[in-house]
């Protein structure tokens, strides 16, 4: 294992336009949570810890809702699930000495745009180098939360309307690009899109939480795209 003081300064120069992307959609995230009624203190340390825009999101709507904690807990474990995956194949990218409490900092730092830079390494990663990554991009992302929860309270009605949208333009920048590529990707979004408002109008669905419904959405959609396009043993 390696751990060396240029590895983080490479991970701090890699990191800042992660850290400013970040501020941005977590202001967005903030002025949600404001609307729900989290406070700044509050949400500042959620997004500490979570790190997950659309779990975060997510939890945010069962707050609003004054759903259960089981129904958090299930969702926030759905919406952050792919998290899993990234971690099995993050592993690989350490050094086979590599010791746990590392393990186990960069597991938590863990993001899809971390997972992006850091797997784009060829060689073992030094922990020092997502350190240097997460040194920036965390606080910004908490920084960002909190001044959008207080300023929320603050900003003018339609300003607050339209920052609001920069969270459904960061789920719109992420699934466009893969639609755009595969067919069969655009087909399952497109169908969540339908089943979504389906569910709104529904009479049965509709009454149920939004927390629940979006559970249920997400593990039949799921199971359907991976029924309809399995990935074959080579990886394909």
């Amino acid at each position: 294992m390696t751990l060396t003081k240029e590895g983080f300064q490479a991970g701090q120069k890699d990191g800042i336009t992660i850290a400013a992307g970040y501020f941005a959609v977590s202001f967005a995230l903030g002025i949600a949570m404001a609307n729900a009624g989290i406070g700044a203190l509050p949400g500042f340390i959620m997004s500490f810890l979570n790190i997950a825009s659309a779990g975060e999101y997510a939890a945010t709507e069962v707050i609003a809702e004054n759903d259960s904690y089981l129904q958090m807990a299930l969702i926030t474990l759905i919406a952050n699930a792919r998290y899993l995956l990234m971690s099995c194949a993050f592993s690989q990218k350490f050094s086979p000495d590599t010791p746990m409490v590392h393990r186990l900092l960069c597991g938590y730092g863990i993001t899809d745009e971390h997972f992006a830079i850091a797997v784009s390494h060829s060689r073992f990663l030094d922990p020092c180098y997502l350190y240097g990554a997460m040194s920036l991009s965390i606080p910004c992302w908490a920084i960002g939360t909190a001044l959008g929860i207080t300023l929320g309270n603050i900003l003018p009605i339609h300003i607050i309307s339209a920052l609001s949208v920069a969270l459904y333009g960061m789920f719109l920048a992420i699934i466009i690009p893969p639609c755009r590529k595969q067919l069969s990707i655009l087909i399952i979004v497109a169908s969540s899109f339908l089943s979504s408002w389906l569910c709104g109008i529904l009479s049965y669905v509709s009454s149920l939480s939004s927390g629940t419904r979006t559970i249920l959405l997400t593990v039949l959609i799921a199971g359907i795209a991976a029924f309809v396009k399995p990935i074959g043993e080579d990886g394909q």
